[in-house]
């Protein structure tokens, strides 16, 4: 086998094709959400010190931001100054710290934060962030967070030496800020609405059927595909119990649109167990497949069974002039292995795809990513 051929068995196509053995429900916490139970961005500017001279470049310059932010940290903390200071400092990197705070989140809880380095500075490992507020939308300050960074670090091994394969200038701080004020509380309403994941009509109404079941006829209210309402008690007790039952709630599994996904960089292809092909030909380059149905099969003269089951039936020669034929039935799975086995790439494949969805032959939504 040529490298060619071995770089595309290895890395062109990835085909992942779901089965019907795919469970038949669902908890209904796995599906939808309650509405307004829901996290918070946090976001924040601090600095990290403590840098092996890997700090931010304009921290060289006693004019720059990262300077003056030195000098505003020191007057902060009462260390005297002379009028007029400038201080320079390249152990020092400018950095955005990012988190979210979880619904419902208490004063002394603890939250990992991301550190992302804001300027260039090379490298954030081994730097100490320096207490940094955390601010949400509403410029409220939710956390503070301060810590020791975790900068994974890892190394591949070449011709020409080693190489960094990972990112320097981002680090995190797991626990590493604390909640300072809670976060903003649901109202306690004799309604509450569950939001689904996906709108989908069917789905929607499988798991109304099963909350109907449990909370009683009249205290759910389909809004939407995606929005249910449902009557639950004020009382705490009985409310708690009322949303976790709800929770744990089986519902059955409604099959979803057949869809492929393409990722164009990866060449990666995943299609869900709906995705059907009907018969079809189609060109490309040098290489041609046709799609078609089964001639019947005859029992007897009287009996005949007439079932569409297409196989691939003809592809020309590749880059190294292989054929392949197909004799089962012909999937979406089964046309895109054939093409992977003559050498199509990653753009070809898209190519293809593209048209038999263009010309029905595809008969599921087709996503590049």
């Amino acid at each position: 086998m040529s490298s060619f051929a071995r770089f595309v068995s290895l890395s062109v196509v990835l085909v992942v094709f779901l089965t019907s053995s795919i469970a038949s429900a669902v908890r209904l916490k796995e599906i939808a959400t309650v509405a307004g139970v829901r996290g918070n961005q946090l976001v924040g500017y601090g600095l990290v010190v403590g840098l092996d001279a890997t700090g931010d470049s304009a921290g060289a310059r006693s004019n720059s931001g990262v300077s003056q932010s030195v000098l505003a940290l020191l007057e902060g903390l009462d260390v005297p100054l002379a009028l007029g200071s400038r201080i320079t400092a390249r152990n020092v990197a400018a950095v955005i710290v990012t988190a979210e705070l979880p619904a419902m989140a208490q004063p002394g809880q603890k939250l990992d934060v991301t550190v992302s380095s804001l300027a260039d500075a090379k490298s954030l490992k081994g730097g100490t962030l320096l207490m940094t507020p955390l601010r949400a939308a509403n410029g409220q300050i939710f956390a503070t967070a301060q810590g020791s960074l975790l900068v994974p670090e890892a190394e591949v091994v070449l011709k020409g030496g080693r190489r960094p394969v990972t990112q320097l200038a981002t680090g995190r701080i797991p626990s590493g800020a604390y909640v300072e004020l809670a976060a903003p509380e649901l109202q306690q309403d004799s309604t509450v609405e569950f939001i689904f994941d996906r709108a989908d009509y069917a789905q929607t109404q499988a798991a109304v059927t099963s909350m109907k079941s449990l909370m009683g006829e009249d205290s759910v209210r389909p809004i939407n595909a995606r929005l249910v309402s449902v009557d639950v008690p004020v009382e705490p007790n009985a409310r708690m119990s009322a949303l976790a039952s709800m929770m744990e709630l089986n519902i059955p599994i409604v099959a979803e649109p057949a869809r492929v996904v393409i990722n164009s960089r990866t060449g990666s292809v995943v299609m869900n167990q709906s995705v059907s092909l009907a018969p079809f030909a189609v060109t490309h380059g040098n290489i041609a497949v046709r799609v078609m149905p089964r001639r019947p099969f005859v029992r007897s003269v009287d009996d005949t069974i007439t079932t569409r089951n297409p196989a691939v039936v003809a592809l020309t020669p590749g880059p190294e002039g292989r054929l392949t034929k197909v004799d089962e039935s012909a999937s979406l799975d089964q046309v895109v292995r054939a093409l992977n086995m003559l050498g199509v790439n990653p753009q070809d494949l898209m190519a293809i795809l593209q048209a038999m969805k263009a010309t029905g032959a595809l008969q599921a939504d087709l996503e590049v990513i």
